[in-house]
C-alpha cells in the first residue's frame, strides 16, 4: 500500500473539494472529462490557486481525479477509492490505552546499508545511514520493537536529535513530513533479538510491519516493527481521516 499523508486542510479547500466531488458524483463532469484549470476554478470559487490545488489533490488522493503535469486534470476513468493513512505516534497509542509510556534506545550508529535495505529504499548498497534499534513500552512491558534506518539527507536536524529523550518515531512524524509511503504486513517467527527485546521466546509468531517513507529529498526512513504477541491492526474511516492505528488486543 502506498499513498500520501493526510495534512491540514482549510475549510475553503474542503468546500471546493465537496463541490467538485458533487459535480463528479452527479455526472456534471463525466469520467475522462477534463475539468477547468486551477486558475478558472480559483476565479469561480473566489479562492487562491494554492487552495484550489489542495482541494483537487484531496480528490486525486481519493481516486476521483487524474492529475498529470501539462495534461491538466481529468475525472478518473473507473475511479477507485484510495486509502490514505497517517503514521501513528507510538507514545500516544500507549497513553490512549491507559498505560504509562517509556522507550529505550538499544543501539544507534551510522553504518552502511545492506543489500536488502538498499533495494527497499532505492539507494546504493553501502550508503551510510543512521541505524537505530529501540523498544517502546507500556507500563514497563514491551509494546513494540523497531529496527530503523534513517537517511540524514532527507531528515535535516537528525544529527542533533536526542533520541533517548524523544523517540525516533515521534521525532520523524513531527520533523520529516513524507510525500509517499509504502507499508507491508507479514507474520514471522521471532528471532533471538525479537524474543529478547519483546520478552517472548524464539519462534513465537509475531506481526511484522515494514514501512518506508520518502520526501522530495529521497527516502526518509525504513523501519521493521515487531509487535508484541496479541497485537491487532485496525482501520477507521471517516470523512476527514483514514488511518492505520495499531493497538494492543485484550487477552481473555
Amino acid at each position: 500500500m502506498s499513498d500520501r499523508p493526510v495534512g491540514p486542510t482549510s475549510p475553503k479547500a474542503r468546500t471546493i473539494a465537496n463541490e467538485v466531488r458533487r459535480r463528479i458524483v452527479e455526472r456534471e463532469w463525466r469520467q475522462g472529462d477534463r475539468i477547468p484549470d486551477e486558475a478558472d476554478l480559483a476565479i469561480e470559487f473566489d479562492a487562491a490557486r494554492a487552495t484550489v490545488n489542495k482541494a483537487l489533490q484531496l480528490l486525486a488522493d481519493e481516486g476521483l481525479l487524474d492529475r498529470r503535469r501539462r495534461a491538466g486534470t481529468r475525472v478518473a476513468v473507473d475511479p477507485v477509492r484510495k486509502a490514505t493513512f497517517t503514521i501513528s505516534i507510538v507514545r500516544e497509542q500507549v497513553e490512549q490505552a491507559g498505560m504509562v509510556y517509556s522507550h529505550r534506545v538499544v543501539a544507534q550508529r551510522l553504518g552502511p546499508i545492506p543489500a536488502e535495505i538498499a533495494a527497499r529504499i532505492g539507494l546504493p548498497e553501502g550508503e551510510v545511514l543512521m541505524h537505530m534499534r529501540a523498544v517502546h513500552y507500556g507500563d514497563g512491558q514491551p509494546f513494540q520493537f523497531e529496527d530503523r534506518w534513517v537517511n540524514p539527507r532527507a531528515a535535516p536536524g537528525l544529527e542533533t536529535a536526542d533520541f533517548r529523550r524523544l523517540n525516533a518515531n515521534e521525532w520523524l512524524v513531527r520533523n520529516a513530513p513524507y510525500l509517499r509511503a509504502e507499508l507491508a504486513f507479514s507474520a514471522e517467527n521471532a528471532n533471538r533479538r525479537d524474543a529478547r527485546l519483546l520478552r517472548t521466546h524464539p519462534g513465537q509468531a509475531l506481526l511484522i510491519l515494514h514501512r518506508t517513507t520518502w520526501n522530495d529529498l529521497g527516502p526518509i526512513t525504513t523501519v521493521r516493527v515487531a509487535f508484541q504477541p496479541g497485537h491487532l491492526v485496525g482501520t477507521e474511516n471517516s470523512q476527514n481521516r483514514d488511518y492505520w492505528p495499531v493497538r494492543r488486543s485484550v487477552a481473555v
